[in-house]
């Protein structure tokens, strides 16, 4: 063998042979197989997250992320010196998911529950809340009465001790919520509760009807008073509390949310120490009978701010706290009980007497009927037709002129100037009532106000056509009825909020102002956000030679000797003009009033007293007013209820 070296070259082994076409097929096809199975899954992760991906997140979140709505404060009410009237308190509060157990009210007023499984709930509740099941059950009766669309609130004020054991044994107490929330607070307790109003969680109506712009399901609103005007302002904006659950909707963690936004403060131009004194005033009036209601009104007259507003009887605003109960509802609007719920300032409506003899004074000036010296011989009664009216106590006091007759409220003078319009025609005493506020809307910023009444020959036509048949239909109009009006008699219905009114206008010399409470918004650290803007005041003409003999008229009433009101301001240390009314009332006793103008004789303040029952003007009305003005002139010292003689008018 040469030293040449060769390839080497290995056979193959004699078992080895190729791959057959039936193995070949069977890897193809499981490779196929494969391919498929991995697209479905890609295909299936592909739709899950990209096309899916949001409403399974979504729906991820929900299991597992607890929406839980926080209330807003409320924006506080203060007065136009900074004293709060209204702020909040929080509290907690127990409601039932009223669709699971299927309640509602029945046709007797009637709680029904649909679903037997809420009996043990209910018992539980009872035990953990400490209250009877029956007024548990009360409770949310009244609940579903007052707001029928939501879920019925089974307790309020609730101790944190019972929040945390439903809350710890969620399982126990199914379809049953604890909501924390604020409560309407009153640190001057019944003080002011006539202008305040309200909150309630807002109705669908309220929602769809757009009054409460921005309010969402659950949000509480002003349902009347100034919480009701002003609710843009003093409603905040309710926030969200995120928690994390587990499968059992136990609390794990929090995450963050949307914090609630407190509402603004509304500053009034009521001052709470007349607001106080007023009220006070009211109630010695009264004597404490709640049945001889009464109402004040003292405002600024030059623009229409009202420094204090009250009503008696009065009621404990704290009653809309939670549930307010039909049976306490009952109470304060029943008449035998004095209807406290009643602002008798401007939603009452009365006879005004002869507080509205210097609105007569006005028209009859105005008209040319007669003259600040007009003097007429007043004998102490006179006859119009087949009927015989007469003074008060059949006083006769002889030749009168007009600053005379406001001194001792002379009726037959002021019955002579309504027979004189009366023939003239044409309305004269309604169109000058009507223009200086009296038998309109005063247009103040609270709901409820009357527009009350200053008849006409023709009001009295349609009354007459509207009951024809009925044994009650009223007679025609007749001189006599225009002569009854000229002393604040007959048909006439107005309250003390539109004789203030009327008085300042003549005081002021001719502007009608439009009477607010609404001063300017603060923010909830008492910076001025906005003042209130006020409507202007329309304009009359009062000749100034006249507007100065009515204020002479009644300054001699309240402070020359003979004057209807001079005992009663006797030693008040600041001069006031003042007119004494007394109405007559079947089957009671008199009703007193009185308006006063202060100081004389470029006043700035109007005070407007009646009382229900409450005698001749003198006795009730004009000491209370007299009680108020001192607050506002800042007289010193503690005053006294000082009474007139029961002689007045």
């Amino acid at each position: 063998m040469s030293g040449r070296r060769t390839s080497f070259y290995r056979l193959p082994d004699a078992g080895s042979q190729g791959l057959t076409s039936q193995a070949s097929l069977r890897i193809a096809l499981l490779g196929t197989i494969a391919l498929a199975l991995f697209a479905i899954v890609f295909f299936r992760l592909w739709f899950l997250q990209v096309l899916s991906g949001d409403r399974y997140l979504a729906e991820a979140n929900s299991n597992r992320v607890r929406d839980i709505r926080v209330e807003a404060p409320r924006g506080e009410i203060r007065d136009r010196n900074g004293f709060t009237l209204v702020h909040n308190r929080g509290s907690w509060q127990v409601q039932v998911d009223r669709r699971r157990w299927g309640i509602y009210v029945g046709k007797k007023h009637n709680l029904v529950v649909s679903d037997g499984g809420f009996a043990p709930v209910l018992t539980r509740l009872s035990s953990v809340l400490g209250e009877p099941r029956g007024d548990i059950k009360r409770r949310i009766e009244d609940s579903l009465e007052e707001i029928p669309f939501a879920n019925p609130t089974a307790a309020i004020d609730v101790s944190y001790k019972s929040v945390v054991a439903i809350r710890e044994r969620q399982s126990d107490f199914p379809g049953v919520s604890v909501t924390q929330t604020f409560e309407r607070d009153y640190p001057h307790g019944n003080i002011g509760a006539h202008l305040f109003g309200y909150v309630r969680e807002v109705s669908g109506d309220q929602l769809k009807s757009g009054d409460f712009e921005g309010a969402k399901q659950s949000d509480r609103v002003g349902q009347d008073g100034l919480e009701l005007t002003y609710d843009r302002y003093l409603r905040g904006r309710s926030g969200t509390q995120r928690i994390q659950v587990d499968v059992a909707d136990r609390q794990r963690g929090q995450l963050p949310g949307v914090k609630p936004r407190t509402g603004d403060s509304l500053r009034l131009t009521l001052d709470l120490g007349v607001q106080e004194e007023g009220e006070r005033a009211l109630r010695l009036a009264a004597g404490g009978y709640s049945v001889h209601g009464g109402a004040f009104v003292a405002m600024d007259v030059r623009d229409g701010a009202i420094r204090g507003m009250g009503s008696f009887p009065t009621f404990d605003p704290d009653v809309y706290t939670g549930v307010l109960k039909r049976s306490t509802y009952r109470q304060l609007t029943s008449k035998s009980n004095g209807a406290p719920l009643t602002n008798r300032a401007i939603a009452a409506l009365y006879p005004a007497g002869s507080t509205f003899k210097p609105i007569t004074a006005v028209a009859c000036l105005e008209s040319g009927i007669s003259t600040p010296g007009t003097v007429i011989v007043d004998g102490g009664k006179m006859k119009v037709g087949n009927q015989t009216f007469e003074n008060a106590g059949e006083f006769a006091y002889g030749p009168v002129d007009l600053a005379s007759a406001l001194k001792v409220s002379s009726d037959v003078y002021f019955y002579t100037l309504g027979q004189r319009a009366g023939l003239k025609g044409g309305n004269i005493i309604q169109k000058w009532a009507t223009r200086l506020g009296v038998g309109r809307q005063p247009g103040i910023d609270l709901p409820g106000a009357a527009e009350g009444l200053v008849p006409t020959p023709q009001w009295r036509n349609e009354q007459r056509r509207k009951l024809k048949g009925d044994p009650y239909r009223p007679e025609p109009w007749t001189l006599g009825h225009n002569v009854q009006l000229a002393i604040g008699q007959g048909d006439l219905q107005t309250n003390p909020l539109q004789m203030a009114v009327a008085y300042a206008a003549i005081a002021n010399g001719g502007y009608v102002v439009r009477p607010h409470l609404g001063l300017r918004i603060d923010n909830a650290t008492g910076q001025v956000i906005q003042d209130i803007d006020q409507p202007a005041r329309r304009r009359v003409n009062i000749n100034p030679r006249y507007r100065k003999s009515i204020l002479d008229g009644l300054y001699a009433a309240a402070n020359l000797p003979g004057g209807t009101s001079a005992d009663v301001f006797a030693g008040f240390p600041r001069k006031v003009a003042g007119k004494t009314g007394t109405v007559e009332r079947v089957g009671q006793r008199d009703q007193s009033w009185y308006v006063a103008l202060a100081p004389y004789p470029n006043p700035r303040y109007v005070v407007a007293v009646t009382v229900e029952q409450g005698g001749f003007g003198a006795e009730t009305a004009a000491p209370a007013a007299r009680l108020i003005l001192a607050k506002l002139l800042g007289v010193k010292g503690k005053q006294q209820f000082v009474r007139g003689k029961s002689r007045s008018f």
